[in-house]
């Protein structure tokens, strides 16, 4: 029989469908005693080494947060954190999910983080049974792929390209826009979603290598500038958008550059330059980490030395539906995958109800547009949907 349970989770009133049990007491193998640790794990998937490693970190302390705040609160069953580093590449992916399907005490993975390893890995678990969250991989296809297992909890590039293509369009009034990606699943699916909405505005398209495998644009930069451009949009990470960016302003390129969420952190600033960077504008289907409710930014920093950046609120909550799973007893695999697939509730960063092929209820996604400026990223203001 369901119920509905409202509980305090980081200080937000969480509301979610369960089915009936005590506090970790349903699994079978994982029933809590006097002084029991339990042995329940989850996994976070993502990069936290490499040159997509700042989005991992923070959204790897995001769980970090809200795993020590549950076993503070549940001495007598806590849950053991593993990261597991991808390097952000597709071609680690399969055998880091797994390493994670061989240990039966993973019983579920906030990631992974991004959409190529997202790609890779999601068969794997699928086949498994092992609930996987993303709190940040976007591509509208991964939804598509038929996984059981797969939920987003961030809205998809099919919210952020248009939002992006919008932005441009209607903010910037930009009418000769170069468009170029990384290759990757995400980068090429953003940019694809953004020439939908800019259509002739688009004078000029090119494509160059992530993952720190290009780092001279000389060839890009020859060609925008001879498109005399009003924007450039980048599908890809910071490390390459940052090099871009820098390069392009040496070659006397003003116009701005517009990003997505895969831009979206300070280390696009250390990689273009502050002077170059500044004006940039990253779209994120996120909302600001200081709007995040609570005192989650608070703990955050405190535990980590650092404040929130973009994804960890999203991962913070993700871990946090995972362990509130757990918390009430669905201590397997197919129980907690049940459990997610029901979930309704209040996080910091949205509220979370799931749909058709585990994305986020789209009435629940909001994209922001930042920007850079005075060597931060800071917020600009919310795009509309349409």
């Amino acid at each position: 029989m369901r119920q509905k349970l409202t509980r305090v989770i980081g200080g937000v009133a969480m509301l979610a469908l369960v089915a009936g049990g005590t506090a970790c007491s349903s699994g079978g193998d994982n029933t809590a005693s006097s002084g029991d640790k339990c042995g329940n794990k989850i996994a976070f998937f993502g990069a936290l080494t490499g040159s997509s490693a700042a989005l991992g970190i923070n959204e790897n302390n995001g769980v970090k947060l809200a795993v020590d705040k549950h076993n503070k609160e549940n001495p007598d069953c806590t849950v053991e954190l593993v990261p597991l580093d991808s390097q952000g590449s597709p071609d680690q992916a399969p055998g880091l999910a797994q390493k994670a399907i061989d240990d039966p005490k993973i019983l579920g993975i906030v990631g992974p983080a991004y959409s190529g390893e997202s790609e890779a890995a999601g068969p794997l678990f699928n086949e498994a049974g092992l609930v996987t969250i993303t709190p940040s991989a976007t591509r509208p296809s991964l939804s598509e792929q038929g996984w059981k297992t797969f939920f987003r909890a961030v809205g998809n590039d099919f919210s952020q390209g248009p939002a992006a293509g919008n932005y441009i369009k209607n903010v910037l009034k930009a009418d000769r826009v170069y468009v170029i990606d990384d290759q990757s699943a995400y980068g090429a699916g953003l940019a694809d979603e953004v020439k939908k909405v800019l259509g002739a505005s688009v004078v000029g398209s090119d494509k160059v290598q992530g993952e720190g495998k290009q780092t001279e644009f000389s060839a890009v930069v020859t060609k925008v500038k001879a498109a005399n451009v009003k924007a450039v949009f980048y599908g890809g990470y910071y490390q390459e958008a940052g090099l871009i960016r820098k390069q392009l302003t040496a070659g006397g390129v003003t116009a701005p550059m517009v990003a997505g969420d895969g831009v979206n952190d300070a280390a696009y600033i250390t990689s273009a330059g502050a002077a170059a960077a500044e004006g940039t504008i990253l779209t994120c289907p996120c909302q600001p980490a200081t709007e995040a409710r609570g005192t989650f930014a608070q703990e955050y920093k405190a535990l980590n030395g650092t404040d929130p950046g973009t994804y960890s609120d999203t991962a913070y909550d993700a871990a946090n539906i995972l362990l509130a799973g757990i918390k009430d007893g669905k201590t397997t695999r197919e129980s907690l995958l049940e459990f997610v697939k029901g979930y309704s509730g209040e996080g910091v960063a949205a509220t979370y109800k799931f749909v058709e092929g585990g994305e986020l209820d789209p009435a629940q996604v909001k994209v922001w547009a930042f920007k850079v400026q005075g060597g931060k990223v800071v917020p600009d203001q919310e795009i509309p949907k349409s």
